[in-house]
């Protein structure tokens, strides 16, 4: 079975877990040239009235890379300077 290439795509699915007004109203992922990247949108209404969305991208590794270093335990076997 091929499978999708999903290069230059991506999908917003609502926030169901919204708890805050800064919270995004949908989150996904999207794909820019093979890197992968998280997707947020908060709907917005601009000073005319007219509905837009307003969107922010990360890439994936950069969440993951934060998670693993709060993550690491206490090395103790580096040189603490007193």
């Amino acid at each position: 079975m091929p499978t999708h290439d999903n290069t230059n795509r991506g999908a917003l699915f609502r926030n169901d877990d919204k708890a805050d007004d800064k919270h995004a109203d949908y989150r996904g992922e999207i794909d820019v040239n093979g890197t992968a990247y998280w997707l947020n949108a908060w709907l917005k209404t601009s000073k005319k009235g007219t509905r837009f969305m307003s969107l922010s991208i990360k890439p994936k590794r950069e969440r993951s890379a934060a998670k693993a270093s709060a993550g690491r335990p206490f090395d103790d076997s580096a040189d603490i300077p007193f």
